[in-house]
């Protein structure tokens, strides 16, 4: 793998950081500030039921410049990645995914400026899923997790989809491949309220008031679970929102919020900011 030259401001797209026989190779976006020093990195990991999304946009709605270009603007690199999605291979594969990403900064990170010791994972919907099961198994150079909307109890979720959709063609029951009842112990795995415990890194979770795809409870359910683990945790609800932050009053706060998470279990200071 051939670096760029220098590490300026500049988008490079299509790196490709796995490759799993059977499978697309799988790629990544890497946004980067303008700045010589190694910068602290967010994994950016979309959402989408697991089945769908793109890695080109950081969530539903909004534009390069109010997501990626002002993270960015703050210091940050924003790695924005590829997993696969539930028609091509069910969980665990994305997580191993998510692991793969954060193993490709460890052994590429320093070649594009980038500090692999200073990850921070920022999922949004099911991203956020799969961004806070692996900060509930901590790996080597992740510093915390920044959850938007993810469904963290499956079961509960089923229930709350059962009304309208048959068995086996929900989003979490495509993604675990066969019907959430019916594969309880997968499934608890794949629940970060369920599986929290100690040890893991500090989480900011942000989620709408008004989302009816991903009720606000599964964001209360994960920060009580942390809590009662002893884990770092804020949560923040913000009233009138939907999901994938519809409606929101003031979408650059809660990115405000989120970066100030960031910063902080990053150790990034005034002097990160720069550019």
């Amino acid at each position: 793998m051939v670096p760029p030259a220098g590490n300026g401001r500049g988008v490079l797209r299509d790196l490709t950081f796995a490759r799993h026989p059977g499978f697309r190779p799988l790629t990544l976006d890497l946004h980067r500030p303008d700045t010589e020093e190694p910068v602290p990195v967010i994994v950016q990991l979309h959402g989408g039921g697991w089945r769908a999304g793109s890695r080109a946009v950081f969530t539903a709605g909004t534009s390069d410049a109010q997501t990626f270009e002002l993270i960015t603007a703050q210091g940050f690199a924003v790695v924005a990645a590829d997993y696969r999605l539930s028609a091509e291979a069910t969980f665990p594969a994305q997580l191993d995914d998510v692991d793969a990403v954060i193993d490709w900064l460890g052994a590429h990170g320093a070649e594009y400026g980038l500090d692999p010791d200073r990850i921070v994972l920022w999922g949004v919907s099911a991203g956020a899923t799969l961004a806070s099961l692996a900060g509930l198994r901590p790996r080597d150079g992740v510093r915390g997790v920044i959850d938007w909307f993810g469904p963290s109890d499956l079961f509960a979720m089923a229930k709350h989809t059962e009304a309208v959709e048959a068995p086996g063609e929900s989003r979490e029951d495509q993604w675990l491949g066969a019907p959430v009842g019916s594969v309880p112990q997968l499934a608890r795995a794949a629940s970060p309220a369920l599986v929290a415990a100690a040890g893991a890194v500090p989480f900011h979770i942000a989620h709408g008031l008004a989302d009816d795809l991903v009720p606000p409870a599964q964001s209360q359910a994960l920060a009580d679970a942390l809590s009662a683990a002893g884990v770092d945790v804020e949560l923040h609800l913000e009233p009138g929102a939907g999901h994938f932050w519809k409606d929101a009053a003031d979408l650059g706060a809660l990115f405000d919020r989120a970066i100030a998470f960031a910063r902080r279990v990053t150790g990034s200071g005034a002097d990160a900011l720069a550019g």
